[in-house]
């Protein structure tokens, strides 16, 4: 059985949460604050966690942060009244999975837990298969360590980051529509109005082309994007 960690500040709706939960078979523990919920989030055996962002204590945008460097595998779906897209990029740039705006169809929320779980599991099979090295030109991204060169460089990324990358060289010389990669990296049903990625993709660029030769991500006007050696 799954274990889902809930941290939410208002106890009615945690108490909703958790149960509708355990009705679809997880298992489930909650916590009020976000210092406490930060440190039961860390414990082993936690399966995925349900955070919001206006936390008394520590806010969710610092327990997400908290718990991606130490976690950087477990489903985070942040769940907050914040609808603005600059909230969804931190937190989304943090290392969240989802996010969803309250007040939203618990229906959704199975769902999308759903779904978080479905690319944990897909994500332990990989790691758990021999080392993978991807090359495009002088880009080296390593699946495994989770390591990303330009020739002799080591790039720095965050785990969202990464994870575009990845699908972007999976998927190399393949156009990629953002509604694709919406889904793919974030597990978002897709919105026309958001821009989340063309943000990442402006900050995959200038990591991995700005300073380097030949450029390897290019947009093709309204059909989306595509690594490839030009």
């Amino acid at each position: 059985m799954k274990k889902i960690l809930i941290i939410e500040d208002d106890r009615r709706i945690a108490q909703i949460i958790s149960r509708t939960l355990q009705e679809d078979g997880y298992a489930t523990e909650v916590v009020y604050e976000g210092n406490n919920g930060r440190q039961m989030a860390l414990l082993p055996g936690v399966d995925l966690l349900i955070l919001d962002i206006n936390l008394p204590g520590i806010n969710g945008f610092e327990v997400c942060r908290s718990v991606r460097a130490e976690k950087p595998h477990l489903p985070i779906i942040m769940l907050t009244a914040l609808g603005e897209i600059e909230d969804k990029i931190e937190g989304l740039g943090l290392g969240a999975d989802d996010y969803l705006v309250k007040p939203f169809d618990l229906r959704e929320l199975i769902a999308r837990v759903e779904a978080c779980l479905r690319r944990s599991a897909l994500l332990e099979e990989m790691t758990a298969e021999p080392e993978k090295v991807w090359r495009v030109a002088n880009l080296i991204v390593n699946s495994a360590s989770r390591e990303v060169k330009r020739g002799a460089t080591s790039i720095d990324l965050t785990p969202r980051e990464f994870a575009l990358l990845e699908y972007l060289i999976r998927n190399r010389g393949r156009v990629l529509a953002k509604m694709d990669i919406a889904e793919q990296v974030w597990n978002l049903n897709f919105d026309p109005n958001t821009n989340v990625v063309e943000v990442y993709i402006n900050y995959l660029r200038k990591k991995i082309d700005r300073d380097f030769e030949p450029k390897l991500i290019h947009t093709r006007p309204g059909m989306g994007y595509v690594l490839k050696e030009e």
